[in-house]
């Protein structure tokens, strides 16, 4: 069974940096698009960034900051963000699909494996 397991969130004050990883196990990842969303409380679950066969894209509200990679011998995927505000607080979760691979990858039905998330919390 696929499964994506995230770690690495946490609390940290504004202007600090985090790094969030996502292990992916139980299949094959090398034509998947990998992509971090996040949810705040009471919005919707939004893009934040995508690996795929493009390159990496980012959504503009973290352009600059965060940083995706990739390491596919550890089939590992890390966001590294750098300067977080208090509007980057949510749960951040990690995605597979291979939809997203050859499209744009910015769609929430590109995807079809899903980690439980990690909580992000920026203090001001």
């Amino acid at each position: 069974q696929v499964q994506l397991v995230e770690s690495g969130g946490g609390l940290v004050q504004a202007g600090g940096s985090l790094r969030l990883s996502c292990v992916a196990s139980g299949g094959t990842f090398s034509n998947s698009a990998m992509a971090w969303f996040r949810q705040a409380h009471g919005k919707e679950r939004e893009f934040v960034a995508r690996l795929n066969r493009i390159g990496s894209y980012y959504t503009d509200s973290v352009k600059g900051r965060f940083t995706i990679s990739r390491d596919n011998a550890k089939n590992t995927v890390y966001l590294q963000m750098n300067s977080l505000k208090p509007d980057d607080t949510a749960v951040y979760y990690c995605a597979a699909g291979r939809r997203a691979y050859y499209s744009t990858g910015v769609a929430l039905d590109g995807y079809d494996t899903w980690g439980q998330g990690t909580q992000v919390t920026v203090s001001s």
